[in-house]
């Protein structure tokens, strides 16, 4: 699995780009479950870092989202 993404790189790309960052590393993430579930995953911390990798991304587009409705609020 790769290392985690840090928030900085993350904004530097597109919105399609981060969903797609989602979206494969939450099916990394239901993989690692199933592997820790039955003992086959060798580094638990694997759960946390995928977590947090996934918080970042949301977090990213949350903040896109926010500071275009503030700017569409100050324009009125």
């Amino acid at each position: 699995m790769a290392k985690s993404v840090p928030a900085s790189d993350l904004r530097t790309k597109t919105d399609a780009e981060l969903v797609e960052i989602i979206r494969s590393t939450e099916n990394q993430l239901f993989t690692a479950k199933f592997q820790n579930h039955t003992n086959r995953l060798d580094d638990t911390s694997t759960l946390r870092r995928l977590r947090h990798e996934i918080a970042r991304a949301r977090t990213v587009l949350t903040e896109r989202k926010s500071a275009a409705t503030a700017t569409a609020g100050s324009e009125s």
